[in-house]
Parts: C-alpha cells; structure tokens; sequence
C-alpha cells in the first residue's frame, strides 16, 4: 500500500525539486514557483491541488501530481466550463517504478471528480504516455496554439 496524502505549503520546496527533476532544468522560476505552492496550498479550498509520496526512507518528498482548476464558459463538449491541468507529476530517480506516480495521479483525479472537473489535460512525454494512457487519457485531435509576450 502506497501512502498518499495531499501536500501542504511545507511541502512547496520538495514540490518545486521534483519540477526540476521532471523538467530537467534549475532556473530563476525556482522561487516565484515555490511562493506560489506555498501560498496556494495553504487553503484547501485553493483550485490547485498536489498529492505526494513521501520519501520511505528519509526526510523529503519521493514523487508529486500538481493540478489545477481553471474556470472557462461551458460550451457544448464542456458543459460545466471545469478544466483540469497537470502541471507535473515527477518521481525521483532512485523511488521510480514502485507505482508512485501513478498513485499521486490516481488521487488528483479523484480530486478533479469531486469537484466536477469533466475535462481534465496534460501534456506527456513519450515515457510517461504509457501512464496516462491506463489512466484514461487518450490524444485530442485539438491543434494547440500560443501566443508569446515579445521579446520572450
């Protein structure tokens, strides 16, 4: 039995890491991310969400989900106008393959169908698509676009 609980605003250093971790890079967005977790995941009522898995042998966290509700008008393949987003789900290197990831998924989508979250989106990479895939998640035939600030 995994143990799975929902992070709080101690766990927003540890969540930040593991980003890192996942996104393979360290930068300047280390800290304004760990104020936002912070501040965020001090009310349980906040729309966003990460479930974690404590290291078993050690101080820290072994493996994340972070999601977010985002509130958007209904349309009619959306009729409560909830999106869910996954932000991350990161294991560290030496705690994979033990199911962890896929149980702080399980739990955050638990979160998003308590909440009557309908849709809920996640980009993957080509190992982790496996995962999402047993999960529910399937390709979208919809074209994503995005516009960047200039200069960025």
């Amino acid at each position: 039995m995994i143990d799975i609980r929902r992070a709080g605003a101690g766990d927003a250093g540890e969540l930040m890491r593991l980003r890192t971790v996942m996104l393979e890079a360290t930068g300047p967005w280390l800290e304004p991310g760990t104020a936002i977790l912070r501040r965020r995941l001090g009310d349980p009522e906040d729309l966003l969400a990460a479930f974690v898995v404590d290291r078993p042998d050690g101080a820290g966290l072994a493996a994340c989900a972070v999601g977010a509700i985002d509130e958007r008008l209904p349309g009619p393949g959306d009729p409560t106008g909830l999106r869910g987003y996954v932000y991350n789900v990161a294991t560290d290197p030496g705690y994979r393959r033990r199911g962890y990831s896929r149980a702080c998924m399980a739990a955050l989508l638990r979160w998003y169908d308590r909440r009557g979250v309908t849709a809920v989106d996640l980009r993957a990479s080509p190992e982790a698509e496996p995962l999402y895939h047993a999960l529910g998640f399937r390709r979208t035939g919809h074209p994503a676009m995005r516009r960047l600030s200039p200069g960025r």
